[in-house]
């Protein structure tokens, strides 16, 4: 990878979009772990790297997102380098796509205020995460911050004018919201935000906990071997995938409801590998849950292993890392400092000489 290629001038990068024609799309998630975990990887980043050739791509890291619960300063620095390693490692190119750190670019949190002004308190009241994690913590605990991080988000997306939002189930309320807003916006100052509509992908692999595989994968897994991390060693992921929840009865197929744990070995098996569920239940029929697991973190290791890997490579040379997101602040910044200019104008504000 070498820098040359990324330093365009602006306005070339700029011509090159508009001669696309491709739509913007806009997708990004917190450093609030030191590692990104196989439900990201499958249900989310695979596709992003397919998407950066469809589109004009702006991949986030969201570190103004993450402070809305406390964090340690040096362990923000470290995860935020981190999680940028391991888009890098598992397909994100710099050079097809506007990789970049949030707080990199000031317009998220300029244009974050500007919205702030016209939500009402109890749109934002209705948002359900902040129920849920403000309930969980005690909402005297809850930060200002957390209550408003969806006007940070709708911020976030109508900075680049995207047509495409790719979004799970627990993200449409507040990609609502952001229609919403865009809408009031442009009602009351005149057309400027395009309406972004959510890109919901048909085929995202839903990958679940392999301790309590009623739930999804996620970060704050209540026990962490249900937690297959992309920095995980091979032998840490063998030791999880062979730990796995399963059941007593000794058949291998798919049913959700009676075999939520062997459903989700298949899955991620189908999701990594390419083979069909039918064809795994065909494989698999009359072997033990001992053999399904072994393949399955075979087929793991292999898929984790090179991106594991190329990610501490990255990490090894944090200078040249550091050099690549500031490549992706300045296409991000060309964009977004643009939008924010014509939403000053038009809410009356005075131009800076």
């Amino acid at each position: 990878m070498t820098l040359a290629l990324l330093t365009i001038p602006l306005l070339l990068l700029s011509t090159l979009s508009n001669m696309t024609g491709k739509a913007n799309l806009l997708s990004g998630m917190q450093p609030s772990a030191s590692s990104l975990h196989l439900g990201n990887y499958l249900g989310a980043l695979v596709n992003w790297v397919s998407m950066q050739r469809d589109f004009n791509a702006f991949y986030v890291i969201v570190d103004l997102h993450a402070i809305t619960v406390p964090q340690d300063p040096q362990e923000l620095r470290t995860n935020t380098r981190r999680t940028a390693a391991q888009y890098i490692a598992a397909g994100i190119n710099p050079q097809d796509s506007a990789l970049f750190v949030q707080s990199h670019v000031p317009a998220h949190a300029e244009l974050a205020w500007v919205l702030n002004c016209i939500t009402g308190f109890g749109e934002a009241s209705r948002m359900t995460q902040f129920k849920d994690k403000s309930q969980k913590a005690g909402s005297d605990s809850a930060s200002v911050g957390l209550f408003t991080y969806p006007i940070l988000q709708a911020a976030d997306i109508l900075l680049y004018q995207p047509k495409a939002v790719p979004v799970g189930e627990d993200q449409r309320q507040h990609l609502e919201l952001t229609r919403d807003l865009a809408e009031r916006f442009n009602t009351r100052f005149g057309q400027t935000f395009t309406m972004p509509e959510a890109h919901v992908l048909k085929e995202t692999a839903k990958i679940y906990d392999l301790q309590n595989p009623t739930a999804k994968m996620s970060k704050s897994a209540q026990d962490p071997k249900g937690l297959v991390n992309l920095m995980d060693d091979d032998s840490t992921i063998m030791k999880k995938i062979k730990s796995a929840v399963t059941d007593t009865d000794s058949s291998i197929r798919v049913d959700w409801e009676n075999k939520p744990g062997v459903s989700n070995l298949l899955s991620i098996h189908s999701s990594i590998s390419g083979e069909s569920l039918v064809s795994l239940e065909e494989r698999f029929a009359g072997a033990g849950y001992g053999v399904l697991k072994g393949e399955v973190a075979d087929v793991v290791i292999n898929a984790v292993g090179p991106i594991r890997d190329r990610a501490n490579d990255l990490m090894s040379d944090p200078t040249e890392l550091d050099n690549l997101l500031a490549s992706g602040a300045e296409k991000a910044r060309k964009v977004a400092e643009d939008t924010l200019a014509k939403v000053y104008d038009r809410v009356g504000f005075i131009k800076a000489n």
